[in-house]
């Protein structure tokens, strides 16, 4: 008869680390102490956490404490590993930092382990976009670049795979403003508009925490309609420029040449706008920034250029859906700020019948309704925060209320004329609704799909 086999002795939980905040980042940060080697306490403050199946399947034996537990333990351990989402006023890392500990990010992480160039791009707007056209260019030039952090992959997880020539990472202000050291090849910045003021303690702080990119950076990329940049990037480091007007000797823009738009570097024609599939004049600021940050990565101008000729865009970012009865519907449920949105709605040639709404996070939306109002045909408004965009446009631009996805589509679908837009952009979050803006968008499609059966 077989014996059964006794279970290995659990480490100790003293200096253990302690994630907070499960989800994919916290089970990215489990894999890797696991690889590591190094015992681990879990905490989180929902009963069902997203990620317990997996974490069960990684770790048999582990539990997860609520915060008021885990303040029992705080003695035993030697940090704090935090999800990004989690804000620092949270009542349990108040209660971490008053008993000394250190708060940490799986970023911070990240680049004590990175062995390759560390390439990172940041943004209110479009960094999804960028950190996709790079990997694609670096693809396209022989270059093996892995792509994640606040897209895709969690940057830990880029760390079980082959050594590869870079490390592409989208990152977000809350990463950026936990990680305390980061030596970047490449730092680009898109553009700043108020965004996650239900995180940051201001405006002001999640500017700064953007411009923190720039720190230890070895060349910058920057939005030269942003005045405030040139005064964070460090004394003597390179710098690039980007816009979508004429750009000066050596930087990226657009230029016009008997009638034709280019993308151009300097007075060089690069790409004539018709042949970049991506649309919008949002989408071509996205392509000389990737252009300029590839040019400091060493990428051969033509497989870049390839890339802009044949990349449409990511899912549910400026997403043609369909044309019916004479109208496009157009998914961007991506647009989950107020700046983001007035990007999409002006993109948009002819008028918008507008679907938004959700949570607004904080953002202005009397500037909002101020900015795109002569742009709309309607608005028709759904979420939590509706009745505050529709205070907002109230003398501006009619509005309608909707309860779900797919009434608002058959309303909007009802007001559109011929050669309108029906355009999702929601200006706020998902998470009223939604698991994420992902399904949002999904929503939306199906309930464009229903309209045409």
């Amino acid at each position: 008869m077989k014996t059964a086999k006794k279970r290995a002795p659990r480490k100790s939980a003293k200096n253990a680390e302690l994630i907070y905040g499960l989800g994919m980042t916290g089970l990215s940060v489990a894999r890797y102490l696991k690889r590591n080697d190094t015992s681990a306490i879990y905490c989180d403050g929902k009963n069902e956490p997203p990620g317990l199946v997996q974490l069960r399947e990684l770790d048999a034996d582990a539990s997860v404490l609520s915060p008021e537990e885990a303040k029992k333990v705080l003695k035993k351990v030697k940090r704090v590993i935090v999800s990004p989402g989690i804000p620092d006023s949270d009542v349990f890392l108040t209660e971490a930092r008053k008993k000394g500990l250190p708060i940490a990010s799986d970023v911070e992480l990240f680049v004590d382990q990175a062995k390759a160039p560390i390439v990172a791009v940041t943004g209110s707007n479009g960094k999804s976009t960028v950190v996709t056209l790079l990997a694609l260019m670096c693809a396209a030039a022989g270059q093996k670049a892995y792509a994640g952090a606040n897209l895709g992959t969690p940057v830990l997880d880029l760390l079980d795979a082959d050594k590869p020539d870079f490390y592409v990472l989208e990152l977000s202000s809350f990463q950026l403003h936990r990680v305390p050291n980061l030596p970047l090849k490449v730092a680009g910045l898109l553009n700043i508009s108020p965004d996650h003021l239900d995180w940051h303690v201001d405006a002001q702080e999640y500017a700064a925490a953007k411009y923190r990119i720039f720190r230890e950076a070895q060349s910058v990329v920057f939005n030269r309609a942003d005045e405030q940049a040139q005064q964070h990037i460090p004394k003597g480091v390179p710098s690039l420029n980007f816009g979508v007007d004429e750009p000066s000797d050596g930087q990226f823009g657009i230029r016009e040449d008997n009638g034709i738009r280019f993308l151009a570097r300097g007075e060089q024609l690069l790409l004539s706008i018709d042949d970049v599939a991506l649309t919008g004049n949002h989408n071509h600021a996205n392509a000389l920034a990737a252009l300029a940050i590839g040019q400091f990565m060493g990428l051969g101008m033509p497989a870049m250029l390839q890339v802009l000729n044949e990349f449409p865009g990511l899912p549910h970012r400026m997403q043609f859906v369909t044309r019916f009865n004479g109208v496009d519907f157009v998914n961007d449920s991506k647009a989950t700020n107020v700046g983001a949105a007035i990007a999409s709605i002006e993109s948009i040639n002819g008028f918008v019948v507008l679907i938004a709404g959700g949570l607004g996070k904080g953002g202005d939306f009397d500037d909002f309704a101020r900015r795109i109002h002569s742009r709309l045909r309607c608005a028709v408004l759904i979420g939590e925060d509706a009745p505050l965009i529709a205070n907002a446009l109230q003398g501006l631009a009619p509005v309608h209320l909707a309860d779900d996805m797919q009434k608002a589509v058959r309303v909007a679908a009802e007001m559109a004329e011929a050669d309108d837009t029906v355009l999702l952009a929601p200006a706020c979050a998902s998470l009223d609704q939604y698991e994420n803006y992902q399904r949002r968008g999904d929503d939306f499609c199906r309930a464009v799909q229903v309209l045409r059966s």
